[in-house]
């Protein structure tokens, strides 16, 4: 292992363990290297590190602090990689999709509030018969992340947030090339949000996976 390498691994032990929590602040450079049996520059490089995927907050002239922890925080690493991604991993975005957000929207029939199926269904209202391209697909994600956030895991609903954004160019392309997506997509928003009235947790799922799945199936011929 690199000397690097094992000094993330150690700090890490230290907030698994309950050493390090939340908002904690972290000794002194040169106390902590000697406790952990680190020279200053490996633990350095490892501050630096833990920093950048924002599990360490430094504050310069105050310190380094635990960070929140929180799931959306530590998932923006996430987002800034999936910004790089090619045309072709779209498909690899897509199908994540399809495996988790299924999951969530089964999750999300057993407890959702009145309020919040109200709230969908006004969104749907809303949108009309015959938006816009661009209008469907920011109502399609807000539709999603309702959704996701009824299902009640912070870290589902973080993870499918950093998925979204990849796919949006392509379900904006697939609305403007193909015929009846509008439709389409206006059909199994209705269909998920009727399963979601109905607590039935498998036809929400079901619903959810042809959704997101016609999207893939869409891209995978095109390309």
């Amino acid at each position: 292992m690199a000397v690097t390498d094992e000094a993330i691994e150690k700090i890490k032990g230290m907030i698994v363990s309950g050493a390090l929590r939340p908002g904690d602040r972290l000794p002194k450079e040169s106390e902590l290297a000697a406790e952990l049996g680190l020279s200053r520059n490996s633990l350095r490089e490892a501050v630096r590190a833990l920093s950048l995927i924002r599990i360490l907050d430094v504050r310069q002239g105050d310190g380094t602090y635990v960070t929140s922890l929180d799931p959306q925080l530590l998932l923006e690493a996430l987002s800034f990689v999936v910004d790089f991604h090619r045309d072709d991993t779209v498909l690899e975005f897509l199908a994540v999709r399809r495996i988790l957000e299924p999951a969530a929207t089964a999750m999300a029939a057993t407890r959702i509030s009145e309020a919040e199926l109200a709230s969908l269904g006004e969104q749907l209202d809303a949108l009309g018969a015959q938006p816009s391209v661009e209008e469907l697909v920011a109502a399609d994600l807000e539709f999603h992340r309702g959704i996701v956030q009824s299902s009640g895991n912070s870290v589902l609903c973080s993870l499918l947030d950093g998925l979204s954004g990849p796919t949006t160019r392509a379900r904006i392309w697939r609305g403007l090339t193909q015929e009846d997506a509008v439709s389409r997509t206006l059909h199994e928003h209705r269909a998920i949000l009727a399963a979601l009235r109905d607590r039935d947790a498998e036809a929400a799922r079901s619903w959810a996976t042809v959704h997101v799945a016609s999207v893939e199936q869409w891209l995978r011929s095109t390309l």
